[in-house]
């Protein structure tokens, strides 16, 4: 997207709000418009500042981020939403990747995977941060069992489809990949609506994760 992304920053903890406003600060395209301390003051801060992204802790009191998240996609269909989640906080993770969310990072993950995955929400696309689809795999079972599976639904991808799935896998967002590749992220985005065909994935997250499943990301 073009311009600034306005964002909501929703987190019961002052002191993570904190850094975690900070952190977005260094990049001149993102701002922070509004906060809540939880779920429900979230909902009622996206109804009046109408951001384009809502980044969530997904535990909270009064409304939990997920509920929160589902709220405001009701409300605001424009708003994209990320949650902010730890390792101990596996089941909320795997019961909204089943529901088709956007975007998951660590609190405690890199910074520049923050950035990335405000980027990529509010671009159109999804975010799953690496260490947490790399959790996600082992948690959802049988991950031996699954890779023979994973490269057998990959294997009828041309070589450059592999790539650009391997990259998306890594956490990279269209226009890194473009970069990468030396390729338009208009020719990125082709790949890319090939390659969701083709594996029959919904969206980033699953892609992601079926690239790790499959080898892909190194």
């Amino acid at each position: 997207m073009s311009g600034t992304i306005r964002l909501l920053l929703a987190d019961d903890e002052a002191m993570i709000r904190a850094g975690v406003r900070a952190i977005l600060a260094t990049d001149p395209g993102i701002e922070v418009v509004a906060e809540a301390g939880d779920g429900a003051a979230a909902v009622e801060a996206a109804r009046a500042h109408r951001p384009d992204v809502a980044l969530l802790d997904i535990r909270m009191p009064r409304l939990d981020g997920l509920a929160a998240a589902a709220e405001i996609r009701r409300l605001l269909p424009g708003t994209a939403t990320v949650l902010l989640t730890t390792f101990g906080e596996d089941e909320y993770v795997v019961r909204a990747l089943g529901a088709g969310a956007a975007g998951f990072l660590l609190k405690s993950g890199d910074p520049r995977e923050l950035i990335a995955g405000v980027r990529a929400v509010a671009g159109g696309g999804a975010y799953l941060s690496p260490r947490v689809a790399r959790r996600v795999i082992e948690l959802t079972g049988a991950r031996m069992a699954r890779v023979p599976a994973a490269r057998d639904r990959t294997a009828g991808l041309t070589g450059r489809e592999r790539e650009v799935l391997g990259l998306v896998g890594a956490g990279l967002s269209n226009a890194e990949i473009a970069r990468r590749l030396f390729l338009t992220e208009g020719t990125v985005k082709s790949y890319l609506t090939s390659i969701f065909t083709r594996l029959e994935v919904r969206n980033r997250v699953q892609a992601a994760i079926l690239a790790y499943e499959a080898g892909l990301t190194g």
